[in-house]
């Protein structure tokens, strides 16, 4: 009986040392797993997070593609009193970036002020940083509101400081010169009455015309907004501080030419007076 116990007691005893050391080995096995699970888990955060404030529209380009629209094209539109549709992709409630821009404010030649949080940065692509990092909520990323997916279309290069193409690319010029005329069809449908035929055809030969390697045509061939250059202006100011100094000139000589005259009249006249 005390034999039958004792075996009862030893076997019991390894039979427990079995099962911790499974236990353990089992804990083992598992940590590792879980330590890789949470790291994978981390890293898609933070790669969501990096992702999270993607825009695929370049600034730039949209910048490029806002300006030539506002020299011209819109002072041709505002001479026809037309309103631009909505689905054109050149409505102002199309540009992805437009009241970012608007919300700038430059301080001084090189020093630009954030519109949203009032803090200053040297040069505006410092802000544009900024923006694209702390006020991607201001932003309407809903399809088809990247103003530079027109740049083809308008010729952005010119008025861009990235260095130009010497080379002419037949295809690629007949592909912007079809997105072109899509353009304006879509911002200006000949059904929709005289000013929008007048704007279709003026769209046209001031944008579409050009995209050709045969040369002859230039973009911009219409003009666009008069710039008031500030040497002229100068230059108009000094003109006229001129004309005002001749004119007191000449009226000051007449003055005093009138007043010689009375002067010799009065000595003659006195003189005369003498002798008699």
């Amino acid at each position: 009986m005390t034999n039958f116990s004792l075996r009862s007691a030893i076997v019991l005893f390894f039979f427990f040392i079995s099962i911790s050391s499974q236990s353990r080995s089992t804990c083992s096995s598992t940590a590792p797993l879980q330590g890789h699970e949470e790291s994978a888990v981390v890293r898609t955060l933070e790669e969501e997070k990096a992702h999270a404030h993607e825009v695929h529209c370049s600034r730039e380009r949209s910048r490029a593609a806002r300006k030539i629209i506002e020299q011209y094209l819109i002072p041709f539109v505002e001479k026809e009193k037309h309103h631009i549709p909505k689905k054109c992709p050149l409505h102002p409630e199309n540009d992805l970036y437009r009241l970012q821009e608007q919300s700038k404010t430059r301080e001084d030649i090189n020093l630009w002020r954030c519109g949203y949080c009032k803090k200053t940065f040297y040069e505006e692509k410092n802000l544009d940083k900024h923006l694209d990092e702390w006020h991607f909520d201001t932003l309407d990323t809903s399809p088809g509101r990247c103003l530079a997916d027109s740049c083809g279309a308008l010729h952005c290069d010119l008025v861009m400081d990235s260095p130009r193409k010497t080379k002419c690319n037949p295809a690629a010029a007949a592909r912007n010169k079809h997105a072109c005329e899509s353009l304006a069809d879509r911002c200006f449908p000949v059904q929709d009455g005289p000013s929008a035929r007048r704007l279709n055809d003026l769209f046209l030969r001031q944008f579409c015309d050009a995209h050709t390697c045969k040369g002859g045509r230039k973009p911009f061939s219409r003009g666009g907004k008069k710039k008031r250059n500030v040497l002229y202006i100068v230059a108009s100011v000094l003109v006229l501080f001129l004309l005002f100094l001749f004119y007191l000139f000449l009226y000051l000589y007449e003055r005093g030419m009138k007043r010689g005259g009375q002067g010799l009249k009065r000595i003659t006249k006195s003189g005369q007076k003498k002798q008699s």
